[in-house]
């Protein structure tokens, strides 16, 4: 017990301060799209939801007017939401998009991750290490990241080691947090009762989270879960391959950005028909009205370049997704890849990114793991003040001793 002690307390003195930072920082991401749209309600949200929305068509050619030549659009999103503006996804720069009323047609802005957002995600990743986070080389911050969080795993389970056999004794005053014995008495109540009430969602979040830091972890966790890891393939075969003899149609292999959003190897600017300039995006509507009607419950449907993708749901695996290939020219849908149909791996990755944000359950799992974040947070600077406490008063019964006082500690 002595051992597990001196483990518990000499990883987490060194490594507290930036697994407290992880734990912060990873808590005030939960709510981010929640609050960007609340203070940005201009730029996601309708005017007024009346009437039938524009023709995708009329809208894409709206958007494209604004962009430089550089510059294509990539796909459109529509949510489930009717007061939602269209999210449409540009080419360049990396998740460069912009939101437009498909009501009036007016574009209301671009995507801009608020400032605080952007410096939470940074700290949570990389401890705002201000190298090139998907370059080559070594990265200092992740790596600082990687380890703590394993620290983290570590002192977890040292604690419930350690808190276990007098927990035995007296459960109920082991999981209670009372001011009765002091400021001393609270905070001693915060660690070991705070750290047991959040346990279970702390060590899903960080067994998780690592999968992002370490490559031989990343291979031991999928091998775990009886599920071979393989590089994510952005270049997916469709399984019905095939041309439309009339008129020459192929459809091309889908290329999912990391965003989620469908990437295609060609941009179709236009294409000819007997003669007659025809939109890329004149099959879009009818494309998003066919998936629509199939999918009725979907939480999201991205029409893009002969590619299009329906979100499943918000709930279980937030990322589980139907992909589908379509013919511009005569607008015939083929299943690309049904999530039902994906590798073990590409759904285990979805699963991993659910349990690590707590989007698994919708709103009431993403309140827990907020609230277990912020007790994470604070697991550490409790620690310190039980361990400098315990030093101080170690150090007056040492001196009481040596003088023949009592000190009351």
């Amino acid at each position: 017990m002595r051992i597990f002690r001196k483990i518990h307390l000499w990883l987490s003195v060194p490594f507290g301060v930036i697994i407290t930072l992880i734990c912060f920082s990873g808590a005030m991401l939960v709510f981010e799209p929640e609050i960007t749209r609340g203070l940005k309600g201009d730029i996601y949200y309708v005017t007024s939801a009346e009437g039938e929305p524009i023709d995708m068509k009329e809208l894409m050619e709206t958007v494209k007017a604004t962009l430089p030549d550089s510059v294509s659009i990539t796909g459109v999103t529509v949510f489930d939401d009717k007061d939602r503006t269209y999210q449409v996804s540009l080419s360049k720069p990396r998740r460069a998009s912009l939101f437009i009323d498909q009501y009036s047609g007016k574009i209301t802005g671009k995507y801009e991750r608020i400032g605080f957002f952007s410096a939470m995600f940074r700290l949570h990743r990389w401890l705002l290490d201000s190298g090139n986070p998907h370059g080559g080389g070594l990265k200092v911050g992740k790596l600082l990241v990687g380890v703590s969080t394993l620290v983290f795993v570590i002192a977890l389970v040292t604690g419930v080691v350690v808190w276990y056999p007098r927990a035995k004794r007296n459960l109920a005053h082991s999981l209670s947090i009372s001011f009765k014995d002091g400021w001393r008495g609270l905070w001693k109540g915060f660690h070991v009762a705070g750290g047991m009430y959040a346990l279970i969602l702390l060590l899903a979040m960080s067994l998780t989270g690592l999968t992002w830091s370490f490559n031989w972890y990343r291979t031991f966790f999928y091998a775990v879960c009886g599920v071979e890891h393989t590089p994510r393939n952005f270049n997916i075969a469709e399984k019905d391959h095939h041309k439309d003899k009339s008129e020459g149609g192929t459809h091309d292999s889908v290329r999912r950005g990391d965003d989620g959003n469908n990437r295609h190897g060609r941009d179709f600017s236009e294409h000819r028909g007997e003669g007659n300039w025809r939109s890329e995006f004149s099959r879009w509507q009818q494309i998003y009205n066919e998936l629509k009607a199939q999918n009725p419950g979907a939480a999201q449907i991205t029409v893009g370049n002969e590619t299009a993708n329906v979100t499943l749901g918000t709930a279980g695996n937030s990322r589980s997704a139907d992909r589908y290939g379509f013919n511009r020219r005569s607008g015939e849908i083929t299943p690309v890849m049904k999530y039902v149909d994906s590798a073990p791996a590409d759904k285990l990755r979805g699963w991993i990114y659910s349990i690590h944000t707590g989007s698994l359950g919708g709103i009431i799992t993403r309140i827990l793991w907020f609230l277990g974040a912020l007790l994470g947070a604070s697991l550490p600077l409790t620690g310190y003040y039980i361990w400098l406490i315990r030093g101080k008063c170690m150090g007056s019964l040492f001196i009481g001793k040596k003088i023949g006082n009592k000190t009351g500690c």
